[in-house]
């Protein structure tokens, strides 16, 4: 598994903002968990945008290091209407 560049919790409350601002239909959320091969890809609808936030900003702290759970970090965050415009291809942020 290649390492993406890091992303911090400004980056992630950003994406978050845009998305409800363009109205995005999708906001997905790439994991990197040790002991895994390959990123974990958290797709979240429109109408938990909030929820969905206020949960990662309560649960990981300023460089996306999950508070309770040793290496799990949120390495990515994009949104879009389809899955097509979230999807991260093999050189993305790499």
């Amino acid at each position: 598994m290649k390492n993406m560049m890091p992303i911090t919790m400004e980056h992630l409350i950003s994406c978050f903002n845009d998305a409800k601002e363009f109205e995005a239909t999708y906001i997905a959320v790439v994991l990197s968990m040790e002991g895994y091969d390959a990123y974990e890809y958290i797709i979240n609808p429109h109408p938990n945008f909030d929820t969905k936030l206020a949960y990662y900003q309560n649960t990981y702290d300023n460089d996306l290091k999950h508070k309770f759970a040793k290496g799990i970090r949120i390495v990515d965050v994009k949104y879009g209407d389809y899955f097509e415009d979230i999807e991260w291809s093999k050189w993305d942020r790499i």
